[in-house]
């Protein structure tokens, strides 16, 4: 009988943590009170600081430790130190249809998924039936409210749905090593950076090969491990990494202007990752070798550079992609300190 009651006291006590989505907190960035803006003043601000996003507890309210420890006491089914999901390795973003901050992560091998809308996180694991993701690191947003996702070690693109559900795989036998990841919504195409093949690999959103840009080499057109991709007005954006620079094509596949070298002064690119560009085509380069994120006007100038190494506002380490969404916030995964920055572009002139 004594057995009997403490089942049902622990069912009753686990039955009143369930919560339904409009009960839940909301999504909280953290740091989200410090006020930073890039450049300082008294110059006029451009970016403005909104804080950063680690994992589970961007949705927890400040007294839920207290509440599991409670829990804990009552129970005993809880430790006392409790285990939250959490960022390790991010690489790459992008924010989906309905509004969900999607992330790769190279320390978890998964998708780790931030839902503000119905105030939940999630980690996706499956790339395929019985298979899970190895290095999953280019993630583009896919036809359909699907998703897709480059695993450089699996060697394939992974289409999943809306809630993560594994679709299908294309590129097989195809790639080398697939990381960077975009998608021309427009024309339905799908640009994979393959870096060992030293080219990039253009698909239908049906998964069929139509062609293969670039060879490797140090000219115009040519690519010498390229890694990341974006995808925005109208330009393809590849980071030609070994050659230290943006090359930026048409939606052809012909390349319009690059940017970019090797140096020992902010604004060169001797390591250049994530790349991406803002409705104003401002041009965002994750420079990691120096943790900066550097931002170009469209003609690749320097415009103004974010960072330094550490673990404060405005500094990263070993900083991998960045991505903007529809309203141009940027994120930038900041691998090694285990978070993605968000940022605000405020306009220019």
């Amino acid at each position: 009988m004594t057995a009997r009651l403490a089942l049902l006291t622990v069912a009753l006590l686990l039955g009143a943590c369930a919560t339904t989505p409009e009960q839940r907190p909301p999504m909280r960035f953290f740091n989200a009170q410090q006020i930073v803006t890039w450049p300082s003043l008294p110059e006029l601000p451009r970016f403005a600081y909104v804080g950063e996003l680690i994992g589970e507890v961007n949705f927890l309210p400040d007294k839920h430790k207290e509440e599991r420890s409670w829990l804990a006491i009552i129970t005993g089914l809880f430790s006392a130190k409790v285990q939250r999901e959490e960022l390790q390795r991010p690489q790459g973003g992008v924010v989906d249809g309905q509004g969900r901050i999607c992330v790769t992560d190279v320390g978890r091998n998964a998708v780790m998924v931030f839902d503000p809308v119905n105030k939940q996180f999630n980690v996706w694991q499956w790339a395929g039936e019985n298979q899970r993701f190895l290095a999953p690191i280019g993630i583009a947003a896919g036809a359909d409210d699907s998703l897709l996702i480059a695993d450089a070690e699996l060697k394939v693109v992974v289409r999943l749905s809306h809630d993560g559900k594994p679709l299908g795989q294309f590129g097989h036998g195809l790639f080398q090593r697939p990381t960077g990841l975009a998608r021309d919504a427009a024309r339905g195409r799908i640009y994979v950076a393959d870096t060992h093949g030293h080219n990039i690999k253009v698909f239908s959103d049906e998964g069929e090969l139509l062609d293969t840009l670039g060879q490797r080499g140090e000219k115009v057109g040519e690519f010498n491990f390229p890694t990341h991709l974006a995808f925005a007005n109208d330009r393809l954006y590849v980071t030609d990494s070994r050659n230290s620079r943006i090359q930026v094509l048409d939606a052809e596949g012909v390349t319009q202007s690059s940017f970019g070298e090797r140096g020992l002064f902010v604004g060169n690119l001797p390591h250049p990752k994530g790349v991406s560009s803002d409705s104003d085509g401002n041009i965002y380069v994750v420079e990691s070798y120096y943790d900066h994120l550097l931002i170009y006007n469209a003609q690749g100038e320097l415009l103004l550079p974010i960072g330094g190494t550490g673990q404060g506002i405005g500094q990263f380490y070993l900083p991998a992609g960045v991505w903007l969404d529809n309203d141009n916030r940027i994120y930038v995964a900041d691998m090694f300190n285990g978070r993605v920055v968000v940022m605000q572009y405020l306009g220019g002139e």
